[in-house]
């Protein structure tokens, strides 16, 4: 897999899309997706692995893996240093075309939220304060998306979109990109509750079922 530079000045998805263009391999490892990134920093790989989760996707193990990486780097930006991302998890291989079909469907996200962020509430992007209350948003995201409702609708969606909501608005230094994202954890949060709180109530349903016809 050949190394793609990133000039200085494109695009973020002119970059990704860079990355994206170098997925030519059978299989892919996020140690080579980040080694083609360069040194474009731990924010646009945030990015990169949220992208999939945008779109339909059917790869075992995405959100797990993607979401304890995610997890690390967030710990890495809360702490000022680079992450510590362990070789098993950054050597797991992933079938590249999938990978590169989701990529692409989900990459129209990215050129969206780039069309309207822009610099605002500069507060709220600079600032080692900031990027450690950011940083702690993008590790929540992460824990949610690690969570076990895979096949529920919007479970690895609505993380996903918080995890980039905050990845770009960092990178943009757009406050209200950030803002969008806490809401989004926070929208994640409620709904994961209401899913826990209503599988409660509908196992206690049926114990009480079986309760009566054991009884009966």
């Amino acid at each position: 897999m050949d190394r793609a530079p990133l000039e200085q000045g494109e695009t973020l998805r002119a970059k990704l899309q860079m990355v994206i263009n170098n997925l030519t391999t059978e299989t892919v490892t996020l140690a080579e997706v980040l080694d083609l990134m360069g040194r474009e920093g731990q924010l646009l790989f945030c990015v990169f692995l949220t992208i999939p989760f945008m779109v339909p996707v059917s790869i075992p193990g995405l959100s797990t893996v993607f979401g304890l990486v995610i997890l690390l780097i967030a710990f890495g930006l809360m702490m000022h240093r680079r992450p510590w991302l362990p070789g098993r998890l950054m050597h797991r291989r992933f079938p590249a075309h999938k990978l590169r079909m989701a990529l692409e469907k989900g990459l129209v996200w990215v050129q969206r939220l780039e069309k309207i962020s822009r610099p605002r509430l500069p507060g709220l992007t600079r600032g080692d304060k900031m990027q450690w209350v950011n940083g702690l948003m993008i590790l929540v995201g992460g824990v949610l998306l690690m969570m076990p409702f895979g096949f529920v609708p919007f479970s690895n969606t609505l993380p996903g979109l918080a995890v980039l909501l905050l990845a770009i608005g960092m990178l943009q230094h757009d406050g209200w990109c950030v803002v969008l994202g806490y809401l989004t954890n926070l929208l994640t949060t409620v709904y994961f509750a209401f899913l826990l709180l209503g599988g409660t109530v509908l196992l206690h349903k049926l114990w009480v079922m079986l309760r009566h016809w054991l009884a009966g």
